[in-house]
């Protein structure tokens, strides 16, 4: 991607004197020359060089680290060239290369899919979306937004599950991210602090030039000589001149900046610390920022009962709890049964980095969701694996809307299948509970569905859990048709621990938080009033119905909004320029490309 040139030292230190009130006191410092005051003129020079220098020297430093962090990122791509298969830059792939594509990979450029087995893609970065997106080799309308181009990949995403081919399209300024990053050179932000400054400069210039001309006008009326009432009214306007000012606004900065430092925080700009203690609308992005990014599964549904299952993220500890009671997941058949399912059939792999301290996946997060729970329940793959031979195995594919195995146990084989509600159901036939399989009656089916809408209304991720006894040793059509019904498990994006306590730090402290996401509507309105955002008789907005209103329409409404789900880079820049013509200042967070604009254009910007 083209950027723009590395600013230079010299460069940042020339614009620590872009400010009108260090031209005053330039002025004031050539005056005192004139007057031959010169060591008054001195001092004033010498607090303007000392105050930018020590911009220079925090500023500079910023821009080394966040270089040094630039560096980190650089990555390579597998691609077919002349028939053979290579590893080149990213930088260097070209329209025509063919990307191979497998679980794990950032993918390099924007790329027209080829061939596609079971490839899911993490697009969360680009669009918000908190679920991974398969994609196909299927022709589609050209006319859909970036979120919905499920024959494409694009540069900056990562590989979830599968592999594949695709044909690279667009590379450079002429991919989706690249068309972000040309629309950031064209956008501009003040800082709060400037405009303070710049309105303290005016006020500054009006009150010498009024005070000024009239005792110099006063002093020649009542005869005065010219040289004398120029020496008395330059040495008032200097007198009225606060030189010290920059300096001690420079210190206090400086002693916020690194204060943050000490809190992890790089601050880029120095007067951007000064703008913390303004804001009065906190934006959030939902997807890696209020959330973890990570998948887990909150409820379960089996043998008739809501279990709620505790924990954070990919750690496999968490308590499970039936109506408000903490109980023993071994007590209960039909969770041990659903928690055997998930272990035998999800194949995402959980692992602990030692150096981060953190739990990673490598695989499918809704499938690693489920693996965490099974783990939680008492079981273990691997182990479990030991002693139940893997036969057979249907993975997940967007036709069917199912993933399926089938491994050896004691002599029988064991079918344990995951997918879509509305497929699993239909090719139920019984219904496990109290551990007895019985045939699904049509009370007990409504019930089914009447849970699986409970849980989709509340913004989770619905997957149904089925399996069957002693079946053939082939996965075929009709060894999926006469299933036993387990579970329903409630999948969501995890939110921060930290999250509900900042947020009624915030609100205590008089700033309103709202979340702004490309997620959907349910999901996004769940996860807020888990964090407090979203509260009693506040307002939810729509990407699409952002684009049927006017600027003026949008800033009243504002007010009252707190969630904007399904919204596009584009939109989020609409409203954050709303909130600054609403006369407010506002700070942006955000973690992906699709938050760049907005972050670059608010008050106040938090990456």
């Amino acid at each position: 991607l083209k950027e723009a040139a590395q600013e230079s030292h010299i460069s940042i230190f020339l614009r620590q004197f872009q400010s009108p009130l260090i031209y005053i006191l330039l002025a004031a410092s050539a005056a005192l020359f004139v007057l031959r005051d010169n060591s008054e003129a001195f001092i004033i020079l010498f607090v303007l060089l000392f105050n930018a220098t020590v911009g220079t020297v925090q500023e500079g430093k910023a821009q080394n680290i966040l270089r040094a962090l630039k560096n980190l990122v650089e990555t390579e791509a597998a691609v077919i060239r002349d028939g053979r298969e290579t590893v080149v830059p990213d930088k260097e792939i070209v329209p025509g290369d063919i990307l191979l594509l497998q679980e794990g990979n950032k993918i390099a450029a924007d790329a027209r899919i080829m061939l596609s087995h079971n490839l899911k893609v993490d697009e969360a970065a680009l669009t918000g979306e908190s679920i991974p997106v398969h994609k196909s080799e299927e022709v589609i309308n050209k006319d859909v937004s970036t979120s919905d181009q499920k024959n494409m990949v694009f540069k900056g995403t990562n590989v979830s599950t599968g592999n594949g081919k695709a044909i690279v399209v667009a590379t450079g300024a002429q991919s989706v991210i690249g068309s972000i990053a040309q629309k950031l050179t064209s956008l501009e932000s003040d800082i709060p602090l400037k405009d303070s400054i710049r309105y303290l400069s005016r006020i500054i210039v009006i009150t010498v030039a009024c005070i000024t001309s009239t005792l110099f006008t006063w002093g020649i009326v009542a005869g005065k000589g010219l040289q004398e009432m120029f020496g008395t009214v330059i040495g008032l306007a200097i007198s009225i001149i606060p030189e010290g000012l920059p300096i001690v606004m420079t210190l206090v900065l400086a002693t916020g900046v690194w204060r943050m430092s000490k809190r992890n925080a790089l601050v880029k700009k120095l007067q951007a610390v000064e703008a913390l203690g303004q804001a009065q609308v906190i934006a959030v992005d939902k997807t890696g920022t209020i959330t973890k990014n990570e998948m887990v599964v909150k409820e379960v549904y089996a043998g008739g009962k809501m279990f709620t299952i505790g924990g954070i993220g990919y750690e496999p500890a968490g308590m499970v709890q039936l109506d408000g009671n903490r109980v023993n997941p071994a007590e209960y058949l039909e969770l041990t049964c659903s928690g055997k399912i998930s272990a035998l059939s999800a194949r995402a792999q959980i692992v602990f980095n030692e150096r981060n301290k953190e739990w990673k996946i490598s695989g499918d997060p809704t499938e690693a969701a489920l693996q965490v729970f099974s783990k939680k329940i008492g079981f273990d793959r691997e182990e479990l694996e030991r002693t139940s031979h893997l036969i057979s195995e249907m993975p997940f594919d967007y036709k069917t809307k199912y993933h399926a195995t089938i491994h050896e146990i004691k002599g029988k084989n064991f079918l344990a299948l995951t997918g879509a509600p509305e497929v699993v159901l239909q090719l139920c036939k019984k219904v496990y509970s109290d551990g007895k399989e019985k045939d699904i009656s049509s009370a007990e089916l409504v019930r089914v569905e009447a849970m699986y809408s409970k849980l989709l209304s509340g913004g989770f991720r619905v997957i149904a859990a089925a399996m069957a006894d002693n079946v053939g040793k082939n996965l075929e059509e009709k060894t999926t048709q006469n299933l036993t019904f387990v579970a329903l498990f409630g999948i969501e994006d995890s939110l921060r621990l930290e999250v509900r306590e900042a947020t009624r730090l915030a609100h205590e402290s008089g700033m309103r938080v709202v979340m702004i996401t490309g997620d959907h509507g349910i999901t996004a309105k769940s996860i807020a009033e888990q964090a407090g955002i979203f509260r009693e008789g506040d307002e939810m907005l729509s990407g699409a119905e952002l684009d049927g209103m006017s600027d003026e329409d949008l800033a009243k409404k504002l007010g009252k909004v707190t969630v904007f789900a399904r919204v596009t880079p584009e939109h989020k820049l609409k409203l954050i320029q709303a909130y600054k013509h609403r006369g407010e200042i506002i700070a942006m967070t955000g973690d992906g490309v699709n938050d760049d604009m907005s972050l670059v254009a608010a008050d106040l910007g938090v990456a």
